[in-house]
Parts: structure tokens; sequence; C-alpha cells
């Protein structure tokens, strides 16, 4: 199991836009297309106008077919056309569940299947 993090550092005061692009357009496709959604936020204390998602991964292998096929669809090209002039910069990681926090991190994914 893996759980990428994306950054996005937006222009400062596009964060409406960006999320109201993303719940619109953004999200539909994805969970068409990614397993598992683990998260979305923004900060509320500390760098400004940073956006923060996750995605859990059963292997990177599943990860690179999932985005393969995301970024194929017309819909996701359409889509990260319209939100690209509003990130400054991206950072992305990969990282590994806690060997003891991975049995909660199932228990929470396997609840949200179909959802």
């Amino acid at each position: 199991m893996y759980v990428e993090e994306r950054m996005y550092l937006l222009h400062p005061g596009k964060v409406p836009e960006y999320f109201r692009l993303y719940e619109n357009e953004g999200m539909p496709t994805q969970l068409r297309h990614l397993p598992h959604m683990v998260g979305y936020y923004f900060t509320e204390v500390g760098m400004q106008n940073l956006v923060v998602h996750m995605w859990a991964y059963d292997d990177l292998n599943q990860r690179d077919t999932c985005r393969a096929a995301m970024q194929a669809d017309p819909a996701w090209q359409a889509y990260t056309a319209k939100i690209r002039p509003l990130i400054i910069s991206q950072e992305t990681r990969m990282m590994k569940p806690a060997p003891f926090f991975k049995p909660r991190l199932d228990k929470m994914l396997s609840s949200t299947k179909g959802a």
C-alpha cells in the first residue's frame, strides 16, 4: 500500500476558484480513475494558498495504470488546462503507512469502496 501526497501552491486568492473547478470537473474525473481519495485539504495556518490531497494505491503499478488512464481522459485534459495557470508549484511524495497504521488505513478504505 502506498499513499501519494500531492501539494499545490496556488497564486494568492485562487483557492476558491481552484476548488470550484475541482469539485465540478476534476473530482468527478479523478474518482472515475483513481481508487481511493484519502483526503483533500487546504492550509488554515502556516503557508497560505496550499492545497494538499492524498490518494491510496495498492502498489506503484496500480498508480501508474490509473494515472495513465486519467491523463488520457479528454475531460481530465480539459480540466488541467484550466487549473494549470492557478498553480505556482507542485510537490508529490509517495509514502508507505506505518505498520501499526496499515490495518486502520485498510479498514478506512474498505468502508469507502463503491462510494
